[in-house]
């Protein structure tokens, strides 16, 4: 008899219908994969709570088990790069989207998904990155990349209280950055600043509506999670030779803005990719996490549930009220 788990599924109950319930699943019924891995914590993504509602850009098959991260122990592997025992966390690229993902005591990846756990990261604490650390992570390593350092003057960040723009604020003040947070949610003034955050504005302050190509240059860099036109009123404010990141789209996937700032101030806007980024960055971004770039990120932004606790929290991300990470112990 195959060996049964826990998992947190999804299913399609009727045309645009879904309900979520924690099943128990067999082993052999796991998509095929080179390594077998016990889960031991996971973390809860705007795009597992597009999952968990049939978002079918998202995912397109159900019954279904979303999570786009994991991080647990090895138990079986056919690639002699990993080993039974190994520590080792997995995000992005198919996990949770239309392959069984991580909100479930097993997964079965692909050996060129999975990442060796860096000496000095625990397994928790390579959740409460997750996803959004790793975005956040690469973010700031294209500024760094692009020549931005802390002398050259601020850094905005949009979507600040949100799981990618808190740990960009983390990390850019670990770094020595001078930070902007952009935030909607005045309450999380206190914990942004907390987190590295030099001033707090409001959403308000990047909403330029006068149709000028160009603005007062006010910022170094950028890493914008939400898009629209507050990454429209960002280019037009950055120093000249500014750069800004681009990884979200929840104030709108719109970007109406002109060539003036990328052809008369030399700005650069990079995109950031997640999920199908090289692995070898992956591991770079992972090192840096295990080493200068280690933050301590107040347990006060860690929301820890169990998978009973799922249902509530997709329901409350998809609200806009869940500030932090929410780490699923599985």
């Amino acid at each position: 008899m195959s060996k049964k788990y826990t998992a947190f599924r999804v299913t399609e109950v009727a045309e645009r219908k879904y309900e979520t319930s924690i099943e128990k699943l067999s082993i052999d019924d796991l998509p095929a994969g080179e390594v077998l891995i016990k889960v031991h914590f996971s973390s809860l993504n705007f795009k597992d709570a597009l999952s968990a509602s049939g978002n079918k850009g998202v995912t397109r098959n159900f019954p279904h088990t979303p999570g786009i991260d994991a991080a647990g122990e090895v138990v079986k592997s056919d690639n002699s790069a990993f080993k039974k025992g190994d520590k080792v966390l997995v995000t992005g690229f198919d996990l949770g989207m239309n392959t069984a993902g991580g909100m479930a005591e097993y997964i079965q990846v692909p050996a060129d998904w999975v990442v060796s756990l860096p000496k000095g990261l625990g397994l928790r604490e390579s959740m409460v990155y997750g996803t959004a650390g790793l975005t956040a992570g690469l973010s700031v390593y294209q500024l760094i990349n692009q020549g931005i350092n802390p002398d050259m003057g601020k850094i905005v960040v949009t979507g600040a209280s949100g799981g990618v723009g808190s740990m960009a604020v983390a990390i850019l003040g670990k770094l020595g950055f001078e930070v902007v947070a952009v935030t909607g949610k005045e309450s999380a003034h206190v914990l942004l600043k907390s987190l590295g955050a030099s001033e707090c504005i409001g959403r308000d302050s990047l909403n330029d509506e006068s149709k000028r190509p160009i603005l007062k240059p006010l910022y170094a860099g950028a890493i914008d999670t939400v898009g629209g036109n507050m990454l429209a009123t960002i280019l037009k404010t950055l120093q000249y030779n500014g750069v800004a990141t681009c990884c979200g789209l929840v104030n709108s996937p719109a970007l109406n803005t002109s060539v003036f700032p990328f052809i008369l101030k030399g700005v650069r806007l990079i995109g950031i990719d997640s999920v199908q980024c090289d692995i070898n960055l992956r591991k770079v971004v992972w090192d840096n996490f295990a080493s200068d770039w280690k933050v301590d990120y107040p347990e006060d932004l860690v929301d820890e549930i169990g998978l009973d606790g799922l249902a509530d929290k997709i329901a409350s991300i998809l609200k806009g009220q869940i500030a932090g990470r929410v780490l699923v112990k599985i």
